[in-house]
């Protein structure tokens, strides 16, 4: 059984930083990347940030771009975001995915609030 927890989230002041864990077990052989998503009031969940497993190679969203870092530990099976110069527009519920490209499967953490003062 798959399971992602995502831990870390809680209250920040603009141009504070947070660092998101998200622990996965049980992946399926042949899971490609683990991602973060989020979603803000109102709106839909949005890919922010993914690391690919082998090559650990990056990718992020033009808005958190340059502020966020994804990163992998050395098992493979746990990612971190370190969230820097927060702003009030990243106030969202953050939520961790795993996807299996083959297959087209993602699998989804429970989600953990990220709230962010002006």
């Amino acid at each position: 059984q798959v399971q992602l927890v995502e831990s870390g989230g809680g209250y920040a002041q603009a141009g504070d930083s947070l660092r998101l864990t998200c622990a996965a077990s049980g992946l399926p052989v042949g899971t490609d990347s683990l991602a973060w998503h989020r979603r803000t009031p109102g709106k839909v969940r949005k890919l922010i940030a993914e690391i690919w497993r082998d090559s650990e190679q990056t990718a992020y969203a033009t808005v958190v771009e340059g502020r966020f870092t994804i990163s992998i530990n050395n098992a493979k099976n746990t990612t971190f975001l370190q969230m820097n110069s927060l702003k009030p527009e990243d106030t969202a519920v953050y939520y961790c995915a795993a996807r299996r490209e083959k297959t087209d499967d993602v699998y989804w953490g429970q989600g953990i609030q990220v709230t962010v003062s002006s």
